[in-house]
């Protein structure tokens, strides 16, 4: 419920009562709580807003085991983009926002039906985008837009290789690398081939014991860049199918998603492994891509670097789905009081599914 009175100033809350999912620790989908939370009105430089299209995402599934690195502690509300319509703001923030569509990167306390948020966080969606549509380009196509212009820097005419091509950023990264008029090689399971194919894509089963073979019978000086989502044994497996000025971008550690060690016992071998490649003189690049990479403390000079690139590129991606050149794949559309169907979904091994799962409060 929501209830609003406007000043002259700023349009100021009076109530707000917002529906929530709550992860209260490790546990299995199943043990996903709704709960209902009174939200204060938004303060100096915030806005408030009307969740239409949150998600699941890998970071999800990956926090409710306590395996995403830097997750807060237990409760929290999960949650790692969302598209909403601004309803009230405090002091400072421009009144054109109001009645606005925005999309927000938040990493979590985005499964709920309203956040405040501060202000300068958001971007506007452009008109003619719907909510889920943008919802599943934002932290899928940041990731995707990021790696493959700002990491890789792939030109048209090189050959990529994408890991996962039909998940949530290997269906956007895909078809990013395709606009840009590079060759893409994917890995996924035989059922993905047939739409992977229709996205121009040459797939390569992911479960194939020759995987290595199967690549290099495809490009057989080897691929410009390696787009790696697994980590541990695929990422050394990636490196070697790179040419010799070939870049590998690494950006999860899906492999180890189960793993019960610390998570950090599998990052820190990683890590080491990309400045080791990196130290060789070969003349291929390896790194890690984290989307957060660079955002600094609130109000810092960085911060508002970070915030203008997240702008800048999203700009671009939505600017892509606008004119036809990108499409938004929704695998599934959920309920939010459905999310542990939909994470049940998101999770399950004979996923049948291309693309991101939308939650809709």
């Amino acid at each position: 419920m929501i209830e609003t009175s406007v000043t002259n100033e700023a349009t100021v809350t009076a109530t707000v009562t917002a529906t929530e999912v709550l992860l209260p620790g490790k546990v299995d989908p199943s043990g996903l709580r709704l709960v209902q939370r009174e939200l204060s009105a938004p303060a100096a430089g915030q806005a408030l807003v009307r969740v239409e299209s949150t998600a699941v995402s890998f970071a999800e599934s990956a926090m409710r085991r306590g395996r995403y690195f830097g997750q807060p502690a237990f409760p929290f509300v999960p949650g790692y983009d969302l598209v909403g319509v601004v309803e009230a703001v405090g002091p400072g923030v421009d009144r054109a926002l109001l009645g606005r569509r925005v999309a927000a990167l938040t990493k979590t306390g985005g499964w709920s039906s309203a956040v405040v948020l501060t202000a300068a966080d958001l971007v506007e969606v452009p008109d003619g985008i719907g909510a889920d549509e943008a919802e599943t380009l934002i932290v899928n196509g940041l990731t995707a837009y990021q790696m493959l212009h700002r990491s890789a820097k792939v030109q048209a005419g090189q050959t990529v290789l994408v890991t996962g091509a039909a998940g949530g950023v290997g269906s956007v990264l895909v078809q990013l690398a395709r606009d840009t008029g590079a060759r893409v090689i994917g890995t996924a399971h035989p059922r993905h081939h047939e739409a992977l194919r229709a996205l121009g894509v040459e797939p390569v089963d992911y479960r194939d014991p020759d995987l290595a073979a199967r690549v290099r019978e495809l490009a057989p000086d080897g691929v410009d860049a390696v787009f790696d989502h697994l980590g541990g044994a695929s990422v050394t497996l990636s490196y070697r199918l790179l040419n010799r000025t070939g870049t590998l971008v690494s950006y999860s550690i899906a492999a180890a998603l189960d793993d019960t060690k610390p998570v950090i016992l599998d990052f820190l071998p990683l890590l080491a492994k990309l400045a080791f490649w990196n130290y060789l003189p070969t003349g291929r690049h390896a790194s890690f891509y984290d989307i957060w990479a660079g955002s600094g403390k609130p109000d810092s000079a960085k911060r508002q670097a970070f915030r203008a690139r997240m702008r800048t590129d999203l700009a671009q991606v939505f600017a892509l789905l606008r004119d036809g050149r990108l499409t938004a794949k929704i695998a599934a559309r959920f309920p939010l009081a459905e999310v542990a169907e939909a994470m049940e979904l998101a999770e399950s091994s004979g996923r049948t599914t291309v693309g991101k799962i939308i939650l809709v409060p």
